[in-house]
């Protein structure tokens, strides 16, 4: 049966490839050639479009497509108090191609009295009749690509001390949105994904850190972050390989943290990537227990080119052989634009796919 409650049969992880006027808009703000209003005018008609535009294909989560946001993860974490996103050496390293140079520091405490996306939902809130989704950079984003080297040492001398006070700064812009009335909040996180990749797990042991203990780590912030939270907050988890321009970061099934994902977050519903051969078998999920929900990311939003219904109603019959039909839901397996340049697809072919996880999810679920 259908879900009244996020997640929804047929869901989205959010962001939403950047339309031409907010691409030349954004341009003209980076040469100073339009000022704050004038890129937040033209970010207002085009969300608005795009809230439209998503309601028609027939999400119950609507999303503001992070059209206010540059990437993902760096914006937010540069709201929180205590953080500055600086210039970088080198960007990120994905499959053959690298992002802009900029990188999170930690200069002060941390906190969030009043994170500036929050401003950003109310304004989608205002302009749906759906249910507004917040999506929000898990906490582990600050620490797992820079370490150590990127907090600074005066202000937290152990890293016990910077872990729990991300936590409660995460606890408090989590509590801010509840308060503008968000109701289905999303963490985006990629530190779990990247500890199934032998590589990746490699690069945190050469820098001192412990592979293991640091998916531990990691699920006690967010558990911090969730603790307390109103019974009527849904709160989901998107686990991604890294999407930086249709390309990737990180390979390996779910398997060496299924468990401690499902069974020790406090989260209640997971949006996991199953869109091609990287991303293993659905095995994982015979460790998915009673009340929690798995949304499998069946769609690719990589490339253009559409799946079959045939082909997505046999691979979610494949994953019912470790989970029940009515612990999972339907949705691409990342967003459209990680970043603002967006992967290599039209905007008719994103729409295209996410009508079909809508009609899918109809067949196989019920209107």
């Amino acid at each position: 049966m259908m879900r009244t409650r996020p997640p929804f049969r047929a869901d989205h992880v959010g962001s939403i490839l950047r339309s031409a006027p907010l691409k030349d808009a954004r341009e003209k703000w980076y040469a100073g050639q339009l000022d704050d209003a004038g890129l937040k005018a033209v970010e207002d008609v085009e969300i608005r479009k795009i809230i439209a535009k998503q309601e028609e294909v027939g999400l119950e989560a609507i999303t503001d497509g992070e059209y206010r946001r540059s990437w993902w993860h760096m914006d937010f974490l540069g709201g929180l108090d205590g953080v500055d996103v600086i210039e970088a050496d080198q960007g990120i390293q994905f499959t053959g191609v690298t992002t802009k140079p900029k990188v999170p520091r930690v200069t002060g405490k941390l906190g969030s009295k009043a994170h500036p996306h929050i401003e950003h939902f109310k304004f989608l809130a205002a302009n749906t009749k759906k249910t507004p989704k917040q999506s929000i950079p898990s906490p582990s984003m600050l620490h797992y690509r820079g370490g150590r080297k990127m907090i600074n040492m005066g202000i937290y001398p152990t890293m016990d001390e910077f872990y729990s006070d991300l936590g409660q700064a995460y606890k408090q812009a989590i509590n801010g949105f509840y308060a503008a009335g968000c109701r289905y909040i999303q963490i985006d996180d990629c530190s779990f994904a990247y500890l199934c990749d032998p590589q990746q797990r490699e690069m945190l042991a050469a820098r001192g850190d412990d592979p293991t203990k640091q998916g531990e780590i990691y699920v006690g912030m967010i558990n911090a972050a969730l603790a307390g939270k109103p019974a009527d907050l849904a709160a989901t988890m998107h686990v991604c390989r890294g999407n930086f321009r249709s390309t990737f970061i990180s390979s390996g099934g779910y398997e060496p943290i299924a468990d401690l994902m499902f069974n020790t977050l406090n989260i209640e519903g997971y949006f996991l990537e199953w869109d091609n051969d990287r991303s293993g078998g659905f095995e994982p999920l015979r460790f998915l227990p009673k009340g929690k929900t798995v949304i499998l990311g069946l769609v690719t939003s990589k490339t253009g080119t559409l799946e079959t219904r045939d082909t997505l109603m046999r691979r979610i019959e494949e994953a019912t052989k470790y989970a029940s039909l009515d612990q999972l839901c339907l949705s691409p397996q990342c967003g459209f634009a990680s970043t603002e340049e967006g992967n290599t697809l039209a905007e008719e072919e994103q729409w295209a796919k996410l009508r079909l996880v809508v009609d899918v999810a109809k067949e196989v679920w019920g209107k």
